[in-house]
């Protein structure tokens, strides 16, 4: 009988130990995930838990206080609108659209839509603060009014019957459509969030390149179609 080498021994014998710990974690790691699903309020295939990350829940959230499951589905549809009207705020608004007359009259001299530039941080700077606190005052009343959620219907379904919203009779089509919100809200939010740190840091929110005061080169270069 052959004695093999120290070393192929030793390699050996750690293959080993390697191969049978991944055998017993492939077979435990099933269990573990159901576990860890049935101790929290987010079930899988529940509108949000999307491919790649399904029942995302790190910190363990909804371990801890499932009972706020819901609020936190509200809370994060309505962020997701906010966001993705910011967004669209800054590539709108960058590209030069804007609405046409006076934001203030008791600016001196009076403010124009047309003088607070694109972007987050500078167009949150030349609003004045009385229009700020009538924007909020506004969101607010429709929060607690029109758009009011209602606790017996879906999370995000604000309008109920009040407004002709598109309402889709098809499961599977609804189901991707309410999907397809709450992963462009997220989207939007993280995208909303890299504008304002590139604004910052750069003073352009979406091209954080070199930048001339005073001008926004959404089509970063000389004679672009929104230049």
């Amino acid at each position: 009988m052959r004695v093999l080498p120290e070393r192929l021994e030793g390699a050996l014998l750690l293959g080993s130990v390697a191969t049978t710990s991944f055998a017993g974690a492939a077979a435990l790691a099933p269990r573990a995930a159901a576990n860890a699903v049935s101790m929290t309020a987010i079930s899988p295939g529940d509108i949000g838990t999307t491919r790649p990350l399904g029942v995302y829940d790190p910190l363990g959230l909804m371990t801890k206080n499932p009972e706020k499951y819901r609020r936190f589905q509200e809370l994060e549809i309505k962020h997701g609108r906010i966001s993705m009207l910011a967004v669209l705020h800054v590539i709108v608004t960058g590209a030069g659209y804007k609405w046409a007359g006076y934001a203030s009259y008791l600016s001196f001299p009076p403010l124009k839509f047309e003088d607070i530039p694109a972007g987050t941080i500078a167009s949150w700077e030349a609003l004045p603060q009385a229009g700020w606190a009538q924007i909020v005052a506004l969101i607010a009343i429709l929060d607690n009014s029109l758009f009011a959620q209602d606790p017996n219907r879906a999370p995000g379904d604000v309008v109920g019957d009040r407004i002709p919203w598109v309402r889709y009779s098809d499961p599977a089509v609804k189901e991707f459509k309410l999907n397809a919100e709450r992963n462009n809200g997220r989207a939007a939010m993280m995208g909303i969030a890299g504008m304002t740190i590139h604004e910052a840091l750069t003073g352009n929110p979406i091209w954080p390149i070199d930048y001339e005061p005073g001008h926004f080169p959404l089509i970063p270069f000389e004679g672009g179609i929104f230049a």
